[in-house]
Protein backbone atom coordinates (compact mmCIF):
# COMPACT_ATOMS: atom_id res chain seq x y z
CA UNK A 1 0.00 0.00 0.00
CA UNK A 2 2.85 2.27 -0.37
CA UNK A 3 1.54 5.76 -1.68
CA UNK A 4 4.32 7.56 -2.99
CA UNK A 5 4.91 9.08 -6.86
CA UNK A 6 8.55 7.10 -7.44
CA UNK A 7 8.17 5.76 -10.79
CA UNK A 8 11.04 3.22 -11.45
CA UNK A 9 12.14 2.99 -15.08
CA UNK A 10 11.53 -0.84 -14.28
CA UNK A 11 8.28 0.14 -13.50
CA UNK A 12 7.33 2.03 -16.80
CA UNK A 13 9.02 -0.92 -18.97
CA UNK A 14 6.30 -3.15 -16.95
CA UNK A 15 3.98 -1.27 -17.52
CA UNK A 16 4.77 -1.26 -21.07
CA UNK A 17 4.74 -5.08 -21.33
CA UNK A 18 1.51 -5.49 -19.58
CA UNK A 19 0.30 -2.60 -22.23
CA UNK A 20 1.75 -4.93 -24.84
CA UNK A 21 0.06 -7.81 -23.74
CA UNK A 22 -3.23 -6.60 -23.16
CA UNK A 23 -2.79 -5.31 -26.82
CA UNK A 24 -2.77 -8.52 -27.96
CA UNK A 25 -5.77 -10.28 -25.17
CA UNK A 26 -7.91 -7.55 -26.46
CA UNK A 27 -7.59 -8.59 -29.99
CA UNK A 28 -8.70 -12.32 -29.51
CA UNK A 29 -6.11 -13.80 -27.54
CA UNK A 30 -8.44 -14.91 -25.00
CA UNK A 31 -6.92 -16.75 -21.84
CA UNK A 32 -8.72 -20.56 -21.51
CA UNK A 33 -10.85 -20.36 -18.11
CA UNK A 34 -9.66 -21.92 -15.31
CA UNK A 35 -12.94 -22.64 -13.77
CA UNK A 36 -16.64 -22.76 -14.07
CA UNK A 37 -18.56 -19.29 -14.74
CA UNK A 38 -19.85 -16.80 -11.75
CA UNK A 39 -22.49 -15.09 -14.32
CA UNK A 40 -25.34 -16.49 -12.47
CA UNK A 41 -23.32 -17.34 -9.30
CA UNK A 42 -25.63 -16.86 -6.56
CA UNK A 43 -23.98 -15.70 -2.73
CA UNK A 44 -24.09 -18.39 -0.05
CA UNK A 45 -26.75 -16.98 2.51
CA UNK A 46 -25.98 -15.94 5.36
CA UNK A 47 -27.17 -13.63 8.88
CA UNK A 48 -24.44 -11.66 9.07
CA UNK A 49 -21.60 -10.84 6.83
CA UNK A 50 -18.34 -10.57 8.91
CA UNK A 51 -15.89 -7.83 6.91
CA UNK A 52 -12.40 -6.86 6.82
CA UNK A 53 -11.01 -3.71 5.24
CA UNK A 54 -7.89 -2.51 3.96
CA UNK A 55 -7.01 0.90 3.32
CA UNK A 56 -8.47 3.25 5.74
CA UNK A 57 -7.37 6.68 3.58
CA UNK A 58 -10.19 9.07 2.59
CA UNK A 59 -12.29 6.82 0.90
CA UNK A 60 -11.70 3.84 2.48
CA UNK A 61 -12.86 5.07 5.38
CA UNK A 62 -16.09 6.54 4.12
CA UNK A 63 -16.88 3.13 2.19
CA UNK A 64 -16.38 1.24 5.37
CA UNK A 65 -18.48 3.96 7.26
CA UNK A 66 -21.41 3.31 5.11
CA UNK A 67 -21.09 -0.40 5.36
CA UNK A 68 -20.82 -0.49 8.70
CA UNK A 69 -24.11 1.27 8.72
CA UNK A 70 -25.93 -1.64 7.39
CA UNK A 71 -27.74 -4.16 9.28
CA UNK A 72 -26.09 -7.66 9.78
CA UNK A 73 -22.79 -5.92 9.44
CA UNK A 74 -19.83 -7.17 11.67
CA UNK A 75 -16.43 -5.43 11.46
CA UNK A 76 -13.15 -7.57 12.49
CA UNK A 77 -10.34 -6.50 10.66
CA UNK A 78 -9.13 -3.52 9.72
CA UNK A 79 -5.53 -3.31 7.46
CA UNK A 80 -3.17 0.20 6.68
CA UNK A 81 0.20 0.69 6.94
CA UNK A 82 -0.57 4.39 8.21
CA UNK A 83 -1.28 2.95 11.63
CA UNK A 84 -2.80 6.17 13.31
CA UNK A 85 -5.30 5.63 10.97
CA UNK A 86 -6.57 2.30 12.37
CA UNK A 87 -7.75 4.05 15.84
CA UNK A 88 -9.78 6.60 14.06
CA UNK A 89 -11.60 3.97 11.65
CA UNK A 90 -13.15 2.15 15.14
CA UNK A 91 -14.21 5.33 16.24
CA UNK A 92 -16.23 5.91 13.26
CA UNK A 93 -17.45 2.51 14.33
CA UNK A 94 -18.00 2.72 17.87
CA UNK A 95 -19.93 5.59 16.85
CA UNK A 96 -22.35 3.40 14.57
CA UNK A 97 -22.51 0.81 17.72
CA UNK A 98 -19.77 -1.41 16.28
CA UNK A 99 -18.79 -1.81 20.50
CA UNK A 100 -16.26 -4.86 19.53
CA UNK A 101 -12.80 -3.51 18.63
CA UNK A 102 -11.16 -4.93 15.33
CA UNK A 103 -8.11 -6.48 14.81
CA UNK A 104 -5.19 -3.85 13.62
CA UNK A 105 -3.15 -5.06 10.71
CA UNK A 106 -0.26 -2.42 9.51
CA UNK A 107 3.09 -4.06 9.64
CA UNK A 108 4.50 -3.58 6.11
CA UNK A 109 3.00 -3.33 2.49
CA UNK A 110 2.15 -7.04 2.73
CA UNK A 111 -0.02 -7.13 6.31
CA UNK A 112 -3.06 -7.71 3.92
CA UNK A 113 -2.28 -11.37 3.53
CA UNK A 114 -2.78 -11.60 6.63
CA UNK A 115 -6.26 -10.23 6.81
CA UNK A 116 -7.22 -12.45 4.53
CA UNK A 117 -6.31 -15.33 5.52
CA UNK A 118 -8.80 -15.42 8.54
CA UNK A 119 -11.22 -18.01 8.76
CA UNK A 120 -13.88 -15.62 10.02
CA UNK A 121 -14.22 -13.04 7.31
CA UNK A 122 -16.86 -13.27 4.45
CA UNK A 123 -16.38 -10.01 2.69
CA UNK A 124 -12.49 -7.93 2.04
CA UNK A 125 -12.94 -4.54 1.01
CA UNK A 126 -10.19 -3.00 -1.12
CA UNK A 127 -9.87 0.77 -0.71
CA UNK A 128 -6.00 1.21 -1.54
CA UNK A 129 -4.05 2.96 -4.02
CA UNK A 130 -5.02 1.65 -7.80
CA UNK A 131 -2.06 -0.40 -8.63
CA UNK A 132 -2.98 -2.31 -5.33
CA UNK A 133 -6.38 -3.36 -6.40
CA UNK A 134 -5.71 -6.39 -8.37
CA UNK A 135 -3.02 -7.87 -5.94
CA UNK A 136 -4.99 -7.52 -3.15
CA UNK A 137 -8.34 -9.05 -4.46
CA UNK A 138 -6.61 -11.74 -6.14
CA UNK A 139 -4.67 -12.65 -2.97
CA UNK A 140 -8.53 -12.51 -0.85
CA UNK A 141 -10.36 -14.31 -3.50
CA UNK A 142 -7.39 -16.82 -3.44
CA UNK A 143 -8.21 -17.45 0.58
CA UNK A 144 -11.99 -17.91 0.02
CA UNK A 145 -12.63 -14.28 0.47
CA UNK A 146 -15.51 -12.56 -1.87
CA UNK A 147 -14.46 -9.05 -2.54
CA UNK A 148 -15.19 -5.65 -2.92
CA UNK A 149 -12.87 -3.50 -4.80
CA UNK A 150 -12.74 0.47 -5.21
CA UNK A 151 -13.09 2.28 -8.99
CA UNK A 152 -10.72 1.07 -10.95
CA UNK A 153 -10.76 -2.38 -10.37
CA UNK A 154 -7.68 -2.76 -12.89
CA UNK A 155 -5.05 -0.91 -14.86
CA UNK A 156 -4.34 -3.44 -17.16
CA UNK A 157 -6.53 -5.67 -19.50
CA UNK A 158 -4.20 -8.75 -17.95
CA UNK A 159 -5.35 -6.98 -14.67
CA UNK A 160 -8.68 -7.37 -15.80
CA UNK A 161 -8.30 -11.34 -16.85
CA UNK A 162 -6.59 -11.92 -13.68
CA UNK A 163 -9.84 -10.79 -11.61
CA UNK A 164 -11.91 -12.97 -13.87
CA UNK A 165 -9.94 -16.19 -13.94
CA UNK A 166 -9.35 -16.04 -10.35
CA UNK A 167 -12.76 -15.52 -9.68
CA UNK A 168 -13.87 -18.26 -12.10
CA UNK A 169 -11.11 -20.74 -10.61
CA UNK A 170 -11.73 -19.87 -6.47
CA UNK A 171 -15.69 -19.19 -6.88
CA UNK A 172 -15.70 -16.13 -4.95
CA UNK A 173 -17.19 -12.81 -6.46
CA UNK A 174 -15.46 -9.65 -6.90
CA UNK A 175 -17.63 -6.54 -7.38
CA UNK A 176 -16.32 -3.46 -8.24
CA UNK A 177 -17.56 -0.59 -5.48
CA UNK A 178 -18.77 1.16 -8.83
CA UNK A 179 -21.35 4.06 -6.16
CA UNK A 180 -22.96 5.66 -9.44
CA UNK A 181 -24.75 3.03 -10.38
CA UNK A 182 -26.70 3.61 -7.69
CA UNK A 183 -27.39 7.32 -7.83
CA UNK A 184 -30.70 8.56 -7.94
CA UNK A 185 -31.02 10.10 -10.99
CA UNK A 186 -29.16 7.01 -11.86
CA UNK A 187 -31.63 4.46 -10.86
CA UNK A 188 -34.64 7.13 -11.91
CA UNK A 189 -33.73 6.82 -15.33
CA UNK A 190 -33.14 3.24 -15.24
CA UNK A 191 -36.59 2.38 -14.38
CA UNK A 192 -37.49 4.79 -17.12
CA UNK A 193 -35.32 3.15 -20.08
CA UNK A 194 -36.45 -0.16 -18.46
CA UNK A 195 -40.26 1.13 -18.76
CA UNK A 196 -39.62 2.24 -22.45
CA UNK A 197 -40.22 5.93 -21.66
CA UNK A 198 -37.33 6.54 -24.22
CA UNK A 199 -38.35 3.91 -26.46
CA UNK A 200 -35.50 1.48 -28.14
CA UNK A 201 -31.84 3.19 -27.22
CA UNK A 202 -29.59 4.40 -29.89
CA UNK A 203 -26.54 6.20 -27.97
CA UNK A 204 -25.61 7.57 -24.25
CA UNK A 205 -22.79 9.44 -23.03
CA UNK A 206 -20.90 9.56 -19.83
CA UNK A 207 -18.02 10.85 -18.56
CA UNK A 208 -15.43 12.28 -15.27
CA UNK A 209 -14.71 15.40 -16.03
CA UNK A 210 -14.13 16.96 -12.47
CA UNK A 211 -11.69 19.29 -11.45
CA UNK A 212 -8.94 17.23 -9.29
CA UNK A 213 -5.97 20.06 -9.63
CA UNK A 214 -6.13 20.55 -5.85
CA UNK A 215 -6.37 16.96 -5.33
CA UNK A 216 -3.55 15.61 -7.26
CA UNK A 217 -0.57 18.37 -5.85
CA UNK A 218 -1.79 17.36 -2.05
CA UNK A 219 0.97 16.27 0.25
CA UNK A 220 -1.26 13.98 1.58
CA UNK A 221 -4.07 11.07 0.55
CA UNK A 222 -4.10 10.69 -3.40
CA UNK A 223 -1.75 13.49 -3.71
CA UNK A 224 0.66 11.02 -2.89
CA UNK A 225 -0.19 8.66 -5.52
CA UNK A 226 -2.32 9.59 -8.03
CA UNK A 227 -0.26 11.76 -10.26
CA UNK A 228 1.71 8.89 -11.09
CA UNK A 229 -1.04 7.70 -14.14
CA UNK A 230 -0.62 11.26 -15.73
CA UNK A 231 3.52 11.12 -15.19
CA UNK A 232 3.13 7.43 -17.32
CA UNK A 233 -0.03 7.05 -19.21
CA UNK A 234 -2.05 9.26 -21.77
CA UNK A 235 -5.70 7.74 -21.90
CA UNK A 236 -8.47 7.38 -19.87
CA UNK A 237 -7.08 6.82 -16.31
CA UNK A 238 -11.00 7.21 -14.50
CA UNK A 239 -13.95 5.12 -16.67
CA UNK A 240 -15.87 3.67 -14.81
CA UNK A 241 -18.00 6.60 -12.96
CA UNK A 242 -19.93 7.74 -15.48
CA UNK A 243 -19.56 4.59 -18.26
CA UNK A 244 -21.18 2.12 -15.22
CA UNK A 245 -24.70 3.85 -15.29
CA UNK A 246 -25.15 3.98 -19.23
CA UNK A 247 -23.96 0.37 -19.28
CA UNK A 248 -27.14 -0.59 -17.20
CA UNK A 249 -29.67 1.04 -19.37
CA UNK A 250 -28.04 -0.72 -22.30
CA UNK A 251 -27.93 -3.97 -20.43
CA UNK A 252 -24.02 -4.40 -21.12
CA UNK A 253 -23.00 -7.95 -20.44
CA UNK A 254 -26.91 -8.82 -20.52
CA UNK A 255 -28.03 -8.81 -24.11
CA UNK A 256 -25.73 -6.29 -25.31
CA UNK A 257 -21.57 -5.72 -25.00
CA UNK A 258 -19.07 -3.57 -25.73
CA UNK A 259 -17.40 -4.25 -29.11
CA UNK A 260 -14.39 -1.95 -30.09
CA UNK A 261 -13.34 2.05 -29.35
CA UNK A 262 -11.44 4.71 -30.71
CA UNK A 263 -9.84 7.01 -28.32
CA UNK A 264 -7.86 10.19 -28.72
CA UNK A 265 -6.61 12.90 -26.35
CA UNK A 266 -5.79 16.85 -26.06
CA UNK A 267 -2.09 18.06 -25.12
CA UNK A 268 -1.52 17.47 -21.85
CA UNK A 269 -1.21 21.09 -20.58
CA UNK A 270 -3.28 22.06 -17.83
CA UNK A 271 -1.57 20.05 -15.11
CA UNK A 272 1.74 21.54 -15.42
CA UNK A 273 0.26 25.09 -15.69
CA UNK A 274 -1.66 24.58 -12.19
CA UNK A 275 1.85 23.33 -10.85
CA UNK A 276 4.04 26.12 -11.73
CA UNK A 277 1.15 28.60 -11.07
CA UNK A 278 0.50 27.46 -7.22
CA UNK A 279 4.24 25.39 -5.92
CA UNK A 280 7.71 27.53 -5.15
CA UNK A 281 10.18 27.46 -7.75
CA UNK A 282 12.29 24.41 -5.64
CA UNK A 283 9.59 22.41 -5.65
CA UNK A 284 10.77 19.08 -7.02
CA UNK A 285 7.25 18.12 -8.72
CA UNK A 286 8.57 20.87 -11.10
CA UNK A 287 10.45 18.21 -12.94
CA UNK A 288 7.46 15.84 -13.52
CA UNK A 289 6.65 15.66 -17.34
CA UNK A 290 2.98 14.78 -17.85
CA UNK A 291 1.73 12.34 -20.79
CA UNK A 292 -2.06 12.58 -20.04
CA UNK A 293 -4.03 14.45 -22.02
CA UNK A 294 -6.52 17.35 -20.39
CA UNK A 295 -9.01 15.56 -22.26
CA UNK A 296 -9.73 11.97 -23.41
CA UNK A 297 -12.72 11.51 -25.72
CA UNK A 298 -13.68 7.84 -26.50
CA UNK A 299 -16.47 6.24 -28.68
CA UNK A 300 -17.35 2.96 -27.82
CA UNK A 301 -20.09 0.96 -30.30
CA UNK A 302 -21.68 -1.84 -28.87
CA UNK A 303 -22.10 -5.70 -30.63
CA UNK A 304 -26.23 -4.41 -31.30
CA UNK A 305 -24.89 -0.77 -32.67
CA UNK A 306 -24.95 1.44 -30.24
CA UNK A 307 -22.84 4.80 -29.48
CA UNK A 308 -21.54 5.56 -25.93
CA UNK A 309 -19.11 8.71 -25.79
CA UNK A 310 -16.97 8.92 -23.11
CA UNK A 311 -15.09 11.52 -21.19
CA UNK A 312 -12.17 12.16 -18.87
CA UNK A 313 -10.58 15.26 -17.60
CA UNK A 314 -9.79 15.76 -14.48
CA UNK A 315 -7.29 18.72 -14.85
CA UNK A 316 -8.75 21.11 -16.27
CA UNK A 317 -11.35 24.27 -14.30
CA UNK A 318 -14.44 23.39 -14.69
CA UNK A 319 -17.92 22.16 -12.57
CA UNK A 320 -18.07 18.37 -11.78
CA UNK A 321 -20.07 16.61 -14.55
CA UNK A 322 -21.06 12.80 -15.32
CA UNK A 323 -23.05 13.88 -18.36
CA UNK A 324 -25.48 10.45 -17.61
CA UNK A 325 -27.06 10.97 -21.28
CA UNK A 326 -29.37 8.37 -22.59
CA UNK A 327 -31.00 8.66 -26.00
CA UNK A 328 -33.59 6.22 -27.93
CA UNK A 329 -35.91 6.88 -30.60
CA UNK A 330 -39.12 8.44 -28.54
CA UNK A 331 -36.44 10.82 -26.41
CA UNK A 332 -33.45 11.66 -24.38
CA UNK A 333 -32.63 12.77 -20.84
CA UNK A 334 -29.34 14.27 -19.94
CA UNK A 335 -27.97 14.97 -16.54
CA UNK A 336 -25.53 17.84 -14.80
CA UNK A 337 -28.17 19.39 -14.73
CA UNK A 338 -31.42 16.79 -14.68
CA UNK A 339 -33.55 17.25 -17.89
CA UNK A 340 -35.36 15.16 -19.80
CA UNK A 341 -37.05 15.95 -23.48
CA UNK A 342 -40.09 13.23 -25.17
CA UNK A 343 -41.36 13.12 -27.97
CA UNK A 344 -44.78 13.06 -26.22
CA UNK A 345 -44.18 16.54 -24.38
CA UNK A 346 -44.88 18.45 -27.09
CA UNK A 347 -42.53 20.96 -26.61
CA UNK A 348 -39.46 21.75 -27.89
CA UNK A 349 -37.32 22.52 -25.26
CA UNK A 350 -36.04 20.56 -21.93
CA UNK A 351 -38.35 19.53 -19.56
CA UNK A 352 -38.12 18.73 -15.49
CA UNK A 353 -37.52 15.14 -14.32
CA UNK A 354 -39.50 15.77 -11.33
CA UNK A 355 -42.88 15.08 -12.82
CA UNK A 356 -41.25 11.39 -13.50
CA UNK A 357 -40.29 10.52 -9.83
CA UNK A 358 -43.61 9.58 -8.73
CA UNK A 359 -43.78 7.07 -10.76
CA UNK A 360 -40.34 5.65 -11.31
CA UNK A 361 -38.28 6.71 -8.32
CA UNK A 362 -36.42 3.42 -8.17
CA UNK A 363 -37.61 0.84 -4.29
CA UNK A 364 -34.16 1.65 -2.90
CA UNK A 365 -34.63 5.38 -2.75
CA UNK A 366 -37.75 5.03 -1.32
CA UNK A 367 -37.48 2.72 1.27
CA UNK A 368 -33.83 3.91 2.19
CA UNK A 369 -32.89 7.03 1.09
CA UNK A 370 -33.71 9.12 4.20
CA UNK A 371 -31.00 6.98 6.02
CA UNK A 372 -28.82 7.33 2.77
CA UNK A 373 -29.42 11.15 2.73
CA UNK A 374 -28.10 11.61 6.12
CA UNK A 375 -25.51 9.39 6.52
CA UNK A 376 -23.84 11.18 3.11
CA UNK A 377 -21.65 9.47 0.80
CA UNK A 378 -21.97 11.53 -2.44
CA UNK A 379 -25.73 12.48 -1.35
CA UNK A 380 -26.41 8.96 -0.50
CA UNK A 381 -25.73 6.80 -3.04
CA UNK A 382 -22.72 4.73 -1.27
CA UNK A 383 -24.87 3.53 1.52
CA UNK A 384 -27.40 2.25 -1.49
CA UNK A 385 -24.61 0.61 -2.70
CA UNK A 386 -22.81 -1.15 0.30
CA UNK A 387 -26.68 -1.96 1.31
CA UNK A 388 -27.49 -3.78 -1.75
CA UNK A 389 -24.25 -5.62 -1.61
CA UNK A 390 -24.81 -7.10 1.86
CA UNK A 391 -28.75 -7.67 1.38
CA UNK A 392 -27.60 -10.02 -1.53
CA UNK A 393 -24.99 -11.84 0.54
CA UNK A 394 -27.44 -12.43 3.32
CA UNK A 395 -30.44 -13.54 1.27
CA UNK A 396 -27.94 -15.85 -0.87
CA UNK A 397 -29.22 -14.27 -4.58
CA UNK A 398 -26.91 -12.93 -7.36
CA UNK A 399 -24.91 -9.82 -6.91
CA UNK A 400 -25.92 -6.90 -8.99
CA UNK A 401 -22.16 -6.09 -9.84
CA UNK A 402 -20.31 -8.99 -10.95
CA UNK A 403 -16.69 -9.86 -11.57
CA UNK A 404 -17.49 -9.61 -15.86
CA UNK A 405 -18.74 -5.89 -14.94
CA UNK A 406 -15.66 -4.85 -13.56
CA UNK A 407 -13.31 -6.03 -15.95
CA UNK A 408 -15.78 -4.71 -18.77
CA UNK A 409 -15.82 -1.05 -17.50
CA UNK A 410 -12.26 -0.60 -16.23
CA UNK A 411 -10.98 -1.85 -19.34
CA UNK A 412 -11.60 1.43 -21.09
CA UNK A 413 -8.43 2.58 -19.18
CA UNK A 414 -6.09 0.11 -20.79
CA UNK A 415 -7.87 0.26 -24.09
CA UNK A 416 -7.97 3.79 -24.42
CA UNK A 417 -4.05 4.10 -23.97
CA UNK A 418 -3.66 1.17 -26.58
CA UNK A 419 -5.80 3.68 -29.27
CA UNK A 420 -4.28 6.86 -28.30
CA UNK A 421 -0.98 5.62 -28.85
CA UNK A 422 -2.06 3.84 -32.31
CA UNK A 423 -3.34 7.43 -33.43
CA UNK A 424 -6.99 6.79 -32.11
CA UNK A 425 -6.83 3.61 -33.81
CA UNK A 426 -9.75 1.00 -33.34
CA UNK A 427 -9.08 -1.20 -30.58
CA UNK A 428 -11.69 -4.68 -29.72
CA UNK A 429 -12.81 -4.89 -26.43
CA UNK A 430 -12.30 -8.53 -24.68
CA UNK A 431 -15.51 -10.77 -24.39
CA UNK A 432 -14.75 -11.03 -20.47
CA UNK A 433 -17.78 -12.94 -20.29
CA UNK A 434 -16.66 -15.77 -23.08
CA UNK A 435 -20.36 -15.33 -24.83
CA UNK A 436 -22.62 -15.46 -21.81
CA UNK A 437 -23.35 -11.91 -22.77
CA UNK A 438 -26.21 -12.84 -24.57
CA UNK A 439 -28.17 -13.73 -21.64
CA UNK A 440 -30.82 -11.30 -21.04
CA UNK A 441 -32.42 -13.22 -18.20
CA UNK A 442 -30.68 -10.97 -15.58
CA UNK A 443 -30.77 -7.41 -15.22
CA UNK A 444 -28.78 -4.79 -13.05
CA UNK A 445 -30.48 -4.70 -9.54
CA UNK A 446 -33.62 -6.86 -10.48
CA UNK A 447 -32.64 -10.28 -8.54
CA UNK A 448 -34.80 -10.69 -5.74
CA UNK A 449 -34.16 -14.54 -4.71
Amino acid sequence: MKNDLTTSRRELLRFASLTTLGAGLSQGQQPKPQGDTVYEMKFEPRKTVRMGFIGLGGRGTSVMRNFAAVDGVEVLALCDIDKEKLPRAQAILEKLGHLKVPTYYHQGERAFEELAKRDDIDLVCVGTPWNWHVPMAVYAMKQGKHVAVEVPAATTIEECWELVNTSEKTRRHCVMLENCCYGYNELLVLNMVRAGVFGELTHGACAYNHDLRGLLFSNRGEGLWRRTDHIRRNGNLYPTHGLGPVANYMDINRGDKFEFMVSMSSPAISLAYFRDQKLPANDPRRKETYRCGDMNISLIKTTKGRLITLEHDVTSPQPYDRINLISGVKGIFRDFPPRIYLDSMGKDEWGSIDSFKAQYEHPYWKELGETARKLGGHGGMDFIECYRLIQCMKEGIVPDMDVYDAAAWSAPGPLSDLSVAKNSAPVPFPDFTRGRWKNTSRAFGKQTG
